[in-house]
């Protein structure tokens, strides 16, 4: 009897280990495992560039560069504003712009090569029928040019420019005319946002001033 009951037992273990570890339990447990799944028809093997790309940190964004203009200064206040800039130690960050003042425009020939050559154009011009016109004597710049009229404003030096294309004058051409006194600027290139306030702050002390971005062509320089 007793060895009866120890063959049953046997034969339960055995049926019991042959249903949890034999093929159909290992085959049911496969099933069971990819249908808790979610979308494993999804599931992708990443290679190992991208496995390394996933690990590496984002760099941080560098921060752009800030071009800052202050001005426009008088050359009597200009002094004063440079020592007032000298505990910022700005160094080669720091430039200035200068920036002439507009009188008004002009129609011109440009310089000639000697005073014989001005005054042959000025002739030229007199055959034209043009009699307005004066040869500039000393100026360093515009020596021997030829002015054929003064304006206070731009479409005023265009009508007499087309008038004398109407009368032959090919080479007449319209210039800013440039008084002698101008404005300057301070430029900061890279300018913190330290800097930025202390230049908002100084402005406070100088009428007329103001703290603005470069313009894009002084930016590059």
């Amino acid at each position: 009897m007793r060895m009866l009951f120890f063959i049953l037992m046997l034969a339960n273990a055995t049926f019991f280990a042959y249903a949890w570890f034999g093929p159909g339990a290992r085959a049911g447990g496969d099933a069971q495992i990819i249908g808790q799944q979610l979308n494993p028809e999804k599931i992708r093997l990443l290679r190992p560039e991208q496995l390394s790309g996933l690990a590496r940190k984002p760099e941080p964004a560098k921060p752009a560069a800030v071009c800052l203009e202050w001005g426009a200064f008088s050359d009597t206040d200009l002094a004063r504003a440079e020592q007032a800039l000298e505990p910022l130690a700005l160094g080669a960050k720091l430039s200035q712009r200068r920036q002439d003042d507009v009188a008004g425009f002009w129609v011109y020939i440009a310089p000639l090569a000697s005073r014989q050559a001005a005054a042959q154009k000025a002739g030229e011009l007199k055959r034209l029928g043009v009699d307005d016109y004066f040869v500039v004597p000393d100026d360093p710049k515009w020596r021997n040019a030829i002015s054929l009229g003064i304006f206070k404003t731009e479409e005023a030096a265009n009508t007499r420019l087309g008038a004398l294309r109407a009368q032959g004058v090919k080479s007449a051409a319209i210039g800013a005319r440039e008084t002698p006194a101008g404005r300057t600027y301070f430029q900061v290139r890279d300018a913190s946002s330290v800097v930025a306030a202390k230049l908002n702050q100084l402005k406070l002390a100088y009428a007329g001033t103001e703290v603005r971005d470069c313009a894009p062509a002084e930016k590059k320089g």
